[in-house]
């Protein structure tokens, strides 16, 4: 039991608690169960009856995967090197973006992995091996002619980070540099088609590569302009109505 997982102040008074797992689901036994059960707006909880148990659901707040996985050794001089020099070229925060990527293609390579030791004519080795190639060629992580598994295990981190959203911009000629690019994206300047994008790390598809372009909103694409500028604009024409009075003044 995760420390997240923690029983509701309701069942304090309805007998002792008895935490189970079935069917992929954490329940709460009860083993007392008063006769009425306070109604679900009260403890929030789900209550079904399993096997003339009653029983209900257990409430569950942590449930997420793992998204990264740190370095097994914290200080490897070769490795240090090596990311500092990925997270300056492609305008990463921190370390975990690279790591997150890393992880990604670790799992990509070990599905491909154990698709390779299929028999080529194997069921699921054809079903999930062209689901595979069709999603790395959708992102351009791979060339139409590269239609094999072989070429997945080619993979390497720089070509997920040449697909990132942030790259793209910067690349397109967009952002005065890879800096700036992640700027725009977070401040809600780009958009990929007709939706607003404000995460860097958005990979984009061979197909919405040429619908990146500057938000409507965006000052740069035609909108409204920015605070500072229209503060100027605004000077500018109180300054220049000021002038035209003093020069009637004087005649």
């Amino acid at each position: 039991m995760g420390p997240n997982r923690q029983l509701n102040p309701a069942f304090t008074n309805l007998g002792r608690p008895i935490r189970v797992l079935a069917l992929n689901k954490e329940y709460i036994v009860l083993s007392n169960p008063p006769s009425r059960i306070p109604s679900p707006p009260f403890y929030g909880d789900q209550q079904e009856r399993i096997g003339g148990l009653t029983v209900v659901a257990a409430e569950n707040h942590g449930a997420h995967g793992k998204t990264f996985k740190k370095p097994r050794r914290p200080y490897e001089k070769e490795r240090l090197d090596a990311e500092l020099k990925l997270v300056g070229e492609y305008g990463l925060r921190c370390k975990r973006e690279l790591w997150r990527v890393q992880y990604v293609l670790s799992r990509i390579r070990n599905n491909a992995r154990m698709l390779l030791t299929l028999d080529e004519k194997d069921p699921r080795r054809i079903f999930e091996g062209e689901a595979l190639l069709r999603r790395m060629n959708r992102h351009g992580l791979l060339d139409e002619s590269q239609n094999k598994l072989d070429y997945v295990l080619a993979l390497t981190v720089e070509n997920f980070l040449e697909r990132r959203l942030q790259t793209l911009v910067f690349k397109a000629g967009m952002a005065k540099s890879i800096h700036h690019a992640r700027v725009l994206i977070r401040q809600r300047h780009i958009r990929v088609g007709r939706q607003v994008v404000n995460v860097p790390s958005f990979m984009v598809r061979v197909d919405s590569q040429k619908h990146i372009d500057f938000s409507l909103t965006s000052p740069f694409g035609g909108g409204r302009p920015g605070r500072v500028k229209r503060k100027n604009q605004k000077a500018a024409a109180k300054k220049a109505s000021g002038g035209d009075e003093d020069e009637d003044d004087e005649e």
